[in-house]
């Protein structure tokens, strides 16, 4: 099993930036990608962005040149960098660890989630 433990959320006003921390323990060898996700309010869980084992990254487009995703392997984190946010970026985000070579599906492991609200 892989425990994901997110943090780095709170309250910011548009334009601000936040940083989300994933950290990974259990069984590291089975993750072939870790991404982020999101669910805003009445919306659907949608996938922000991943990075893979062998350092392909995919984003939203919605997030495109905003957020970053990085990775420290020494201590099993991944980062989420985000940067001019908007209230649309509000949501509980949530960090997955997927073993699938095929990512975007919801599979693995998944954090508890952490609270971003983008407002004035």
């Amino acid at each position: 099993q892989v425990q994901l433990v997110e943090s780095g959320g709170g309250l910011v006003q548009p334009g601000g930036s936040l940083r989300l921390s994933c950290a990974a323990s259990g069984s590291i060898f089975s993750i072939y990608a870790m991404g982020w996700y999101r669910q805003a309010p009445e919306k659907q869980r949608e996938l922000v962005a991943v990075i893979t084992s062998g350092g392909r990254i995919d984003y939203a487009d919605s997030v495109k040149g905003r957020f970053t995703i990085s990775r420290d392997n020494a201590k099993n984190t991944v980062y989420l960098q985000m940067n001019s946010l908007k209230p649309e970026d509000t949501a509980v985000y949530y960090c997955n660890a997927d073993p699938t070579r095929i990512v975007g599906r919801g599979l693995g492991s998944w954090g508890q989630g952490t609270q971003v609200t983008v407002s004035s």
